[in-house]
């Protein structure tokens, strides 16, 4: 018997550091006009939620973290839960996968700082809900980690 040990296929054991952002999903909510539901079909901007560059290998085609050197991102599908926390204030959030994304090969090499904590390429956008969770929807990016415990 073979065990797939894709890169890709690996658990996410470790938290993985970058930038989180957010976007907007689902019917119209707080700053959000009416958006689609998101690869899942059931993303809601005022719910908990959010995309994952690596849901499937549609999105991993679309998304690429790999082109900015990001490794250790596990395929994760719809529903699955991860962890957010904002390396600015320490907050954190838990939000389930309802879409594909970010694009992260896009901001290969964004950084985004405050203090000493800071984060490179966008691995994560949250709901506006989740996002304000953690931090004020203005500031657009904050650095972060994501782990699933």
């Amino acid at each position: 018997m073979s065990i797939d040990c894709h890169p890709w296929k690996e658990a996410l054991v470790v938290a993985l550091r970058g930038e989180v952002s957010w976007f907007c999903c689902g019917s119209a909510w707080g700053p959000c006009g009416t958006a689609g539901g998101g690869a899942c079909g059931t993303c809601r901007s005022a719910n908990y939620q959010h995309a994952w560059p690596n849901t499937s290998d549609a999105c991993l085609a679309i998304t690429r973290p790999d082109a900015c050197g990001v490794t250790g991102m596990s395929r994760r599908g719809c529903g699955f839960r991860h962890y957010t926390t904002n390396l600015c204030n320490g907050a954190r959030v838990g939000t389930t996968i309802a879409d594909c994304g970010p694009q992260t090969d896009l901001f290969c090499g964004e950084r985004t700082c405050c203090g000493s904590a800071c984060g490179s390429n966008r691995i994560i956008d949250l709901t506006p809900a989740a996002y304000s969770a953690i931090a004020s929807l203005t500031t657009g990016l904050r650095p972060c980690s994501v782990d699933t415990v």
